[in-house]
């Protein structure tokens, strides 16, 4: 039998009652935050004097209040993206422009026409707010639009190829975020899956030799979120959507992430080049699939847009119900959709924050670095100006690296723990610790943010 200690039982009857301690930090946090605050303390500590530890019986009031504070506010919160990733999926993607926020909060403030005809004074489609300005932007005859573009594949798998075959290179059985992969999606929309080609060749000779009677679809998948070079060779939309109207088959393009811009206005605003949709949809493909979040610039979403016959199936599948967007969502795309058909995409954060040439990050990185002088000195920290390369991520163009401009930040305590306590602040800063440095990349930081980077170090 295991000896009792008298001193650890005294120090576990020295700690404070919970309701004690919820009590002093009475009208900081809701009360059940309070308690819980002190409850998880308390048995913080009595762990720790079981273990034999010298932790103290004692408890602060400042930490219940902290803690208290933590539990009763938002989980999700908003940081600042100071790591140069445009697209960050862990940081949400893309922020919205302010024609979208507005939009979203209209829309929130009251009852819509989400499903209502206001012309016939009856029930109407929520596909159709998004269908005209998706026609316009793409050139397809109809469209439609889900909450990711994962569901949008599925659900037209399931809608056009479901418990058939469908023909897919063996080079573009990708896998996107979160694990998921292409086989299988394929096999959860019910199709069987038939590989083409090699890992770096296929060509269209591939695909006719492997159609019979069980197939249904050909299916071209973009390597949005990885490149592959060297000895290649892949079959173009065009040829491929072809072959499949030859054969009475259905052709689809999964393009991950959707840019509707131009090629020509991509050169301008300086950015590598990715295919349009329109160019996609033009090649005659029954339907193209494509994110809201990445390169367009919108809210989480999938957009199918192609035939209206390939779209009219798809609206009318059992899976749309489950995967069809909320009016929020709506909102926000057609607020950003609508940013693009009237000529004012650099209004578009993610456009605006790729297209950021390096001269005036120089200047924006200055200007920053001017601001934490202060602050930095006072704490310690070596600050310094200095080039660097910004991604766009999101699973878009891979390649990519965008010349950039960083404030870094050195301390004797490492960058690890600066990074933690940059993290930990009010409005969290998330950056990029290289080289045993902090850097705050200023291609993601809004000019609006540079008071909270400071509050941050401060």
């Amino acid at each position: 039998m295991t000896a009792i200690d008298p001193e650890q039982v005294a120090r576990l009857k020295a700690l404070p009652a919970v309701h004690v301690l919820a009590d002093a930090v009475d009208g900081v946090a809701p009360r059940w935050a309070a308690v819980e605050a002190a409850r998880r303390l308390v048995a913080e500590r009595r762990d720790a004097i079981r273990s034999g530890s010298a932790a103290a019986s004692t408890i602060g009031v400042d930490e219940v209040r902290q803690l208290a504070i933590a539990l009763a506010g938002p989980r999700l919160r908003r940081v600042v993206n100071a790591t140069g990733v445009v697209l960050h999926t862990n940081l949400g993607r893309a922020p919205l422009a302010a024609a979208a926020l507005a939009a979203v909060a209209e829309t929130a403030r009251g009852y819509t026409n989400l499903e209502y005809d206001l012309a016939a004074g009856q029930r109407g489609s929520r596909h159709a707010h998004a269908e005209e300005l998706l026609r316009a932007l793409t050139g397809a005859e109809a469209a439609c639009v889900v909450n990711n573009n994962a569901a949008a594949t599925v659900v037209a798998l399931s809608a056009l190829a479901g418990g058939h075959a469908v023909v897919v290179s063996r080079g573009e059985l990708v896998e996107i975020g979160g694990s998921f992969r292409i086989p299988d999606i394929l096999r959860a929309s019910g199709c069987a899956l038939v590989e083409v080609g090699t890992t770096n060749k296929t060509r269209l000779a591939d695909y006719e030799a492997v159609i019979d009677e069980g197939t249904a679809m050909l299916l071209k998948v973009h390597r949005s979120n990885f490149a592959m070079v060297g000895f290649t060779d892949e079959v173009s939309e065009r040829d491929l959507a072809a072959l499949a109207r030859a054969r009475g088959l259905v052709s689809m393009i999964d393009l991950g992430s959707g840019c509707l811009l131009s090629r020509e206005r991509q050169r301008a605003l300086g950015l590598p080049e990715e295919p349009p949709v329109t160019e996609v949809v033009a090649s005659g493909a029954d339907l193209v699939c494509f994110s809201g979040d990445k390169l367009l610039g919108g809210p989480q979403a999938g957009v199918l847009v192609g035939s209206a016959a390939a779209i009219a199936r798809v609206r009318s599948h059992p899976l749309m119900r489950a995967m069809r967007p909320d009016k929020l969502t709506l909102a926000a795309l057609c607020a950003t959709l609508a940013l693009y058909r009237d000529g004012r995409d650099a209004e578009v954060p993610a456009v605006a924050m790729m297209s950021a040439n390096a001269e005036a990050l120089r200047a924006r990185a200055d200007l920053l670095a001017a601001e934490l002088a202060g602050v930095a000195a006072a704490a310690g920290l070596e600050i310094a100006v200095e080039s660097c390369r910004s991604t766009v991520g999101g699973g878009a163009m891979p390649l990519a690296e965008l010349p950039s401009w960083a404030v870094t930040l050195r301390a004797t305590s490492g960058a690890d723990a600066l990074d933690a306590r940059l993290r930990a602040a009010a409005v969290p800063v998330i950056a990029r610790v290289e080289d045993g440095r902090v850097w705050l990349d200023l291609r993601t930081i809004a000019d609006v943010e540079r008071d909270d980077v400071v509050a941050a170090l401060r």
